[in-house]
């Protein structure tokens, strides 16, 4: 009997995590996330599915994180109706997130329809509404970490602790084969490092036929750090942006991040290691989603601390746009933690807007920054970026802080599929960037299995995993976009960048008749006139060139 595994996300790509399962009796999918990054990337939200929803007969989830669940509303508005199997806190988390995911599609596609109203284009549709979301609840099942479970006829699966989230984990499925010895396979989800301040050590059985493997951070060793360290460089960085007397803006994901974060800031002040200042939680997600923790805290490493972390006087929970904006109010040092965790989306948009000019703002991104995305296109030095379609010249200091990661460096990652062996064919990377990938595909080549039988899978590969040796490739169609395209700048960041280049070196010419002129070369190369006897103007300077900039326009 065939059985077929699908990659129709997260391939080559650290984003939009969704595997199809299928045999000649069931038709299973593993997570729906939502693609982050560049325009081209996040366009794919907008598109059909490759697959019709309603042939499906389960779904498998990893964990909460929007880009395993966020697609989930969309696949029941197009006719998804059975069971979706997950851990009992992914269901609680998702229970806050989904809602908010649903409020923040319709507020985007009112903002973009009013936008294009005023250009003569047409409205747009939201991928899903809030009332989607509340609909896509109902097909939720809890259930306990390690109990086998039938989600479809020849399927069986059970939930190991990933230790990356509150609920999360890596998946163990058995397919059965007609006189054969079941097909064992292991979906990683997302991998969580070891001593992660609220989660316990990652844990899953020995002895697979394949394993889908998350690589992340493949290729880093970002070295093991006790928690005494961590909040020691933590409060180094507080206590420099202290210093700088204005705000200092944590971009953090809504669901644990924050949680761990704001748990060291109140522990850091309390015990006088930093000033004492007000911490805003500006993400109503980010608030309910405390609730949650603060009910599992028990079960949590470090449970304690973030009970009493998350009954502080020092903490501000805001809630309407108008508390949001009244923070824009406050002077000198004060902290605000706000979603999105790659500036995409959400409030935290909004402070960088009215911060990032500011030489007295700290920005410390706590998480990891897909390629394409305003965080990332931050973190690479940017002078100047566009924000709601304004213009921001960034005088803030932008530092990164990697120890909240929430996935196995590259060492821990080679130690986990290690203790997963033997794996007697294949290996897939998914889950990670091209360097990440091939460098853990380097550094497990001949230890964990053969190098021949490493596979990187790129967007909607289609493999056949019930031959004798390892998986191949059977492409049914041609992928969605062009698999080079994923995980990188795209024509969007680039006409951005342009924009801004253009906008920077018009500043800087001398006068009218100056300004003109650059106007007119310009025309002309929009026209594709370029004389030979027109003079070629020299190159933009090295300071304009590495300008970078970001919309969603």
């Amino acid at each position: 009997m065939p059985v077929r595994l699908k990659f129709h996300g997260a391939a080559q790509t650290v984003t939009g995590s969704c595997y199809l399962l299928e045999t000649d009796d069931a038709r299973v999918l593993i997570d729906c996330g939502m693609f982050q990054g560049s325009r081209t990337e996040r366009e794919l939200n907008s598109r059909k599915f490759p697959f019709d929803p309603a042939s499906l007969d389960a779904m498998l989830l990893t964990h909460g994180h929007v880009d395993h669940t966020g697609l989930i509303p969309k696949l029941v508005k197009h006719g998804f109706t059975k069971k979706i199997h997950c851990t009992r806190a992914t269901v609680d988390l998702c229970a806050v997130m989904l809602p908010d995911a649903g409020f923040i599609q319709e507020a985007d596609a009112k903002f973009q329809s009013q936008r294009n109203l005023k250009r003569g284009l047409p409205e747009v549709e939201p991928i899903y509404t809030l009332e989607d979301a509340h609909k896509a609840l109902e097909y939720f099942s809890g259930l306990e970490y390690e109990a086998w479970m039938e989600p479809a006829k020849g399927i069986r699966a059970r939930w190991w602790n990933a230790g990356h989230l509150l609920g999360s984990a890596s998946i163990e499925v058995e397919v059965a084969q007609n006189g054969k010895p079941p097909l064992k396979i292991l979906f990683s989800g997302d991998i969580g490092p070891d001593h992660k301040m609220l989660q316990p050590d990652p844990q899953a059985p020995t002895g697979f036929d394949y394993v889908i493997c998350e690589s992340t951070y493949g290729g880093k060793d970002r070295f093991e750090r006790s928690e005494e360290k961590r909040r020691e460089l933590m409060a180094a960085e507080v206590n420099a942006a202290a210093a700088r007397k204005g705000a200092l803006l944590i971009p953090s994901f809504a669901v644990e991040r924050t949680q761990e974060v704001v748990t060291d800031l109140i522990y850091l002040m309390e015990h006088g290691k930093v000033p004492t200042a007000t911490i805003f939680i500006d993400s109503p997600l980010a608030n309910k989603a405390s609730q949650i923790f603060k009910k599992y805290s028990k079960d949590l490493e470090n449970g304690d601390l973030l009970f009493k972390a998350f009954s502080s006087p020092l903490l501000k929970s805001t809630e309407t746009v108008e508390d949001s904006k009244a923070i824009n109010r406050f002077s000198g040092f004060h902290i605000v933690v706000a979603a999105s965790g790659m500036c995409d989306a959400g409030r935290i948009r909004h402070h960088l807007k009215n911060n990032l000019w500011k030489a007295s703002t700290t920005v410390l991104l706590v998480g990891f920054q897909a390629a394409g995305s305003l965080g990332q296109v931050l973190e690479s030095g940017a002078e100047m970026v566009k924000i709601h379609g304004e213009e921001i010249t960034v005088r803030a200091t932008i530092r990164r802080f990697e120890d909240y990661s929430g996935h196995a460096d590259g060492p821990e990652l080679v130690q986990w599929l290690k203790e997963r062996m033997p794996i007697a064919k294949t290996v897939f990377l998914t889950h990670g960037e091209e360097s990440p990938q091939i460098a853990l595909q380097e550094a497990i080549t001949g230890t964990v299995v053969t190098g021949d039988c490493i596979l990187r899978p790129q967007l909607d590969d289609v493999y056949e995993l019930s031959g004798e040796a390892c998986a191949f490739l059977e492409r049914e169609s041609q992928p969605r976009i062009d698999p080079s395209s994923v995980a990188k700048h795209d024509w969007n960041n680039d006409l951005t960048r342009l924009v801004l280049d253009i906008d920077q070196e018009l500043a800087k010419a001398a006068d009218a008749k100056s300004k003109a002129a650059i106007i007119r070369r310009l025309n002309r190369a929009l026209a594709g006139d370029t004389p030979d006897n027109t003079r070629r103007r020299p190159p933009l300077s090295g300071a304009t060139r590495r300008s970078r900039g970001f919309e969603d326009n």
